[in-house]
């Protein structure tokens, strides 16, 4: 027998249909503890007694919507997360880039950038950046805009070259010329269509917040934008096993989770 949905979970539901409907933004495939976590935490900072007071302040102003959105999006980011997949990167994938003319990369879910001067990084001191187009895209505009700027606490990347970067009162500027060839774009998973011919695609951490439908449908769009024998990488906690597109990818280093399409 199916246990009946408490509040809460009731009032979640509602909220995620009234954001999808007012918005166009489409959180209902989303984890739902995750999901609930976030909302519960949106509530206190945001003054609301209920979710479905907050969903009643949404529905009538946009700029509440766009603090909920910080909420809802995971911004956790940083330069060269888990070094053995950009090491992996390095040693599997770069080989095989530098035979194509010219390359297309698509990082989804980009959060603030720093995964896109992470791989432009990587990129230009394997020669390979003037000849590569990078699309960076996330669902949130105040990460795309801080991306686009490029400027992070110097503490962040304390350690890095700074012949990548311009120091000043704490902060970083990242050398736009890593920038030059990248696309900063709002793309959702959840509901928009593919970008064709990619030869890499990253999307790291993303997946982990997702159900398992959501997962198969970005899986899905990841398949069908990659080139023939494109290849992928995922986050640490995240993999292709038991998804519909297991048998569609080849494991090139499966523990630092880096596929190629089959």
């Amino acid at each position: 027998m199916t246990q009946p949905l408490s509040n809460v979970d009731i009032e979640l539901r509602l909220l995620m249909e009234a954001i999808y409907l007012k918005y166009s933004h489409d959180f209902r495939e989303y984890s739902g503890a995750s999901q609930k976590r976030r909302v519960l935490y949106a509530l206190e900072q945001l003054g609301c007694p209920s979710i479905s007071a907050l969903q009643e302040k949404i529905l009538r102003d946009p700029a509440i919507f766009a603090q909920l959105l910080q909420f809802l999006t995971i911004s956790v980011s940083e330069m060269f997360r888990d070094p053995a997949f950009f090491f992996a990167l390095r040693q599997h994938v770069i080989p095989l880039l530098k035979t194509y003319p010219s390359l297309k990369i698509w990082i989804a879910g980009c959060s603030t950038g720093e995964e896109v001067y992470s791989l432009a990084i990587l990129l230009k001191e394997e020669d390979l950046l003037e000849r590569s187009l990078i699309y960076a895209t996330d669902i949130n505009p105040q990460s795309l805009e801080k991306a686009k700027r490029g400027v992070f606490p110097l503490a962040e990347i304390a350690g890095y070259r700074e012949n990548y970067y311009t120091a000043a009162y704490d902060a970083a500027l990242f050398d736009r010329a890593l920038s030059e060839n990248v696309t900063f774009a709002d793309h959702s998973l959840a509901t928009d269509n593919v970008f064709s011919e990619m030869h890499l695609i990253c999307c790291r951490n993303v997946l982990i917040y997702f159900n398992k439908n959501l997962q198969n449908r970005a899986l899905g769009l990841f398949h069908e934008s990659l080139c023939h024998r494109g290849f992928l990488g995922l986050g640490a906690k995240e993999s292709i096993d038991f998804s519909a597109y297991s048998t569609h990818f080849d494991n090139v280093a499966k523990q630092e989770r880096l596929f190629r399409k089959a």
